[in-house]
């Protein structure tokens, strides 16, 4: 067996590969391109012609280097940053070298406790990459909403009054079409009435006479000046926004297309109050490998909803677990609490967990960690979920 040390950097990786005696056999830099993946899978064979005798251990689970290992067969385990910075401490140097000897050390002597990457199946790395990258267009558009509501605050607050959601395409609509307090106030009923059938509002006329009453009160507004100035940085905001959320929702149609062309969407749909959103999110960072996981609290683990014990002497202390893979926590966590709402079982557990002192985000994890061993069972079975049969098998346990 050898043990490959890959101190990862955007431009170029050192490399440093080690015996299972611990000789170095050989260290050398790589470029980041085809060109320098290439090389690397060369230098190792000559080594061994058998890649999976090779473990490469690097501080990412993710980008092209690590895709192009797991494509050419070879075995790669990922290893947490602050455990190389922690190996690190006692004489304080830093190199390249260094760190990719400490990998390579560390697959000596710490390979059990390591987590192994295991390529998922095509279907589910598009599925994953596409709830990845919708999660960050959210949180963009989180961002533009914030700041649009700050601004109408600013000059306009009235308008966040008019409709049930600021980022409605019809409120987005209206604010282009009355970007300042005075030209709202200018507009007839009949020209709100108009804009709102235009809009194919399902009550125009209601609706035209509730927002002019509302304009038309004593509200508070900027000056001349502030709603000149404000109302460019609203179209500015606008700009960003509008299209933003249109590409959220072409994102959500590629993802239900997705998620319902895999076998597994069953499963994952049957789940009470994941809806179009966490079900196939649920899916992509579970995966569909069914040899991928021990047990349940593999994937707990792996979650972060399992807590870590902290104790020495009388200390003891249960914090909750950092290292774990976050798109696959924040799924699990959203779930979890849309169960407490839906679900009357998932919601007395809640209950009974802030009751016993737990905060909500303690409450939701210890939730969560219920629900992986039901996902696991379901997964494992092939087996939608049963309410009755999951309230039975706890009945049963408690007894």
């Amino acid at each position: 067996m050898y043990f490959v040390g890959i101190d990862w950097a955007d431009t170029k990786h050192d490399i440093l590969v080690m015996s299972g005696d611990g000789r170095e056999l050989d260290n050398f830099t790589i470029q980041h391109s085809q060109d320098g993946f290439e090389t690397l899978g060369t230098k190792l064979l000559k080594h061994d012609n058998n890649p999976e005798n090779f473990c490469c251990l690097i501080e990412t689970k993710h980008g092209l280097l690590t895709q192009y290992l797991l494509e050419n067969n070879f075995t790669v385990y990922s290893v947490n940053p602050k455990l190389v910075d922690a190996r690190r401490k006692a004489s304080g140097a830093k190199t390249d070298f260094i760190d990719a000897k400490i990998l390579a050390n560390m697959g000596r002597s710490e390979l059990h406790d390591l987590h192994k990457l295991e390529p998922d199946s095509e279907h589910i790395q598009e599925l994953k990459v596409l709830t990845r990258d919708q999660d960050a267009l959210i949180q963009e558009s989180t961002r533009l909403t914030n700041r649009l509501i700050s601004t109408l605050k600013e000059y306009y607050p009235v308008a966040l009054e008019l409709f049930s959601k600021i980022t409605l395409p019809i409120s987005l609509a209206f604010l282009r079409k009355y970007p300042t307090p005075k030209q709202a106030r200018k507009a007839s009923r009949d020209d709100i009435y108009k804009f709102l059938k235009k809009q194919n509002h399902p009550n125009p006329l209601s609706k035209a006479n509730e927002i002019f009453t509302k304009l038309q009160r004593r509200n508070l507004e900027g000056n001349r000046a502030i709603c000149s100035a404000k109302s460019k940085f609203l179209f500015t905001i606008l700009d960003q926004l509008e299209p933003l959320l249109e590409h959220i929702k072409e994102y959500d149609r590629e993802i239900e297309k997705l998620f319902k062309s895999h076998s597994d969407s069953k499963l994952f749909e049957s789940l009470p109050g994941a809806g179009k959103r966490i079900a196939p999110r649920l899916l992509a960072e579970w995966g569909d490998d069914r040899s991928r996981y021990a047990d349940a609290s593999v994937v707990q683990a792996l979650a972060g909803t399992s807590p870590v014990l902290h104790q020495s002497g009388k200390m003891r202390i249960v914090k909750r677990r950092h290292s774990c893979i976050k798109p696959f926590r924040n799924a699990l966590h959203q779930f979890a609490l849309q169960t407490a709402r839906w679900v009357p079982w998932a919601r007395d557990y809640y209950l009974r967990k802030r009751k016993e002192g737990k905060q909500h985000h303690e409450a939701a994890r210890a939730l969560a960690n219920i629900w992986v061993r039901i996902l696991y069972a379901m997964w494992l079975n092939k087996e939608p979920y049963n309410e009755n049969k999951f309230l039975k098998a706890r009945e049963k346990h408690a007894a």
